[in-house]
């Protein structure tokens, strides 16, 4: 709707009451003058009555000049070949025109006008006070079409301010909602995979007791409960404004990373040589907790059963390293989804300033992450 060439933004009450005061204005002017015309010639009382009248009819056409502009601008500038007081009304709609800048009816309009206020500067002859009066209306209308225009232009810059300030707002809802949807797939992808490997386990093995069965059934549970609790999390950020959001996990989380996958089966060799951990930046801890949490899902889905190798060495100035790998068995299988979680750690590690490379070396699949660590 805004963004309509002819649209016209709705009027507050200061607004109004401006341009209507600005029709008052020739109207008390003049009448004024005819006030003193006809306490001198009591004769010409009619001739002003109907100047008066003419110019209440203005006054009334106004309220649809934003409706039907061109029609109420042609009718209140044929008045003011009659009344002089009318004056107000037919400029107030002429430049209200004008902000439509549409010159095949401005033009037409402007001419009608400027006619119609001659016509009545020489109804009583061509004098020289009907001259003076014809060009001083001659001025002022050009005038107006200026004002009118330059009123456009304002609104126009408006307008234009109004729609990058949503497109700005939008693009940040988008960018917003990229975010949280690489979090669900990190954190659920994850879960995931950690519930298809403990219910393979179930499915395919025939040497559980009944401990063992009833771990794994808890795992199983455990995991579930923490994917629904994740998804809460996600859903009532896109829900909520100002909510502050759930604690994000950082590398001193790991720990119990680790712990949940070899819980649930998955052997993983950790080396850890991070110095001066506690330096770290929040926002890179996380981007390494996603890097480590990714790559495992990508072992888990691409190589199950295999054990994968995890890496990590860095310092303040020198960057945070992660390097995992894992055997590549022959004729593996993607499964749904696959690479797709690679891309979005691509994409989150490159926004964090760090490089990304991963490749089949001798037989494994090496996950090589570097990120920026200031000193």
């Amino acid at each position: 709707m805004h963004d309509r060439p002819d649209y016209q933004p709705p009027l507050d009450g200061w607004g109004v009451a401006l341009r209507y005061l600005a029709a008052l204005a020739p109207i008390l002017f003049y009448g004024t003058v005819w006030v003193w015309v006809v306490v001198h010639h009591p004769e010409r009382l009619s001739r002003a009555l109907v100047d008066a009248g003419l110019s209440l009819v203005g006054l009334v056409l106004m309220r649809w000049r934003r409706r039907w502009p061109w029609q109420v601008a042609a009718v209140t500038a044929l008045l003011t070949a009659l009344s002089s007081m009318a004056t107000g009304p037919a400029q107030v709609a002429y430049v209200s025109l004008c902000t439509h800048r549409r010159w095949r009816q401005i033009i037409p309009i402007g001419v009608l006008l400027w006619a119609s206020m001659g016509l009545y500067a020489v109804s009583n002859g061509i004098t020289q006070q009907g001259v003076i009066g014809l060009a001083t209306g001659t001025a002022i209308l050009a005038g107006l079409t200026v004002f009118g225009l330059y009123l456009r232009s304002l609104r126009d810059a408006d307008l234009a301010a109004e729609r990058a300030e949503r497109q700005r707002i939008e693009q940040a809802k988008l960018t917003e909602r990229a975010k949280i949807a690489q979090e669900m797939h990190d954190a659920l992808a994850h879960r995931m995979s950690l519930l298809a490997m403990l219910a393979g386990g179930l499915a395919f093995r025939t040497d559980l007791g009944q401990e063992e069965m009833r771990q794994t059934a808890h795992a199983i549970q455990h995991n579930a409960h923490q994917s629904l609790n994740e998804l809460r999390t996600v859903l009532g950020t896109l829900r909520s404004d100002g909510v502050t959001a759930a604690p994000q996990p950082t590398l001193a989380d790991l720990e119990e990373l680790f712990h949940e996958v070899r819980t649930a089966g998955q052997k993983v060799a950790v080396t850890d040589a991070v110095e001066q951990r506690d330096l770290l930046p929040t926002q890179t801890g996380r981007n390494a907790y996603r890097a480590v949490q990714e790559a495992l899902t990508n072992a888990r889905k691409h190589a199950p059963g295999s054990s994968v190798t995890v890496e990590l060495d860095g310092r303040p100035g020198d960057g945070l390293r992660i390097r995992v790998s894992n055997p590549v068995p022959y004729g593996a299988s993607g499964g749904p989804g696959g690479r797709l979680g690679l891309v979005g750690l691509g994409e989150r590690v490159r926004l964090a300033g760090g490089t990304i490379t991963h490749a089949q070396q001798n037989g494994r699949f090496v996950l090589d992450v570097r990120l920026p660590w200031e000193a």
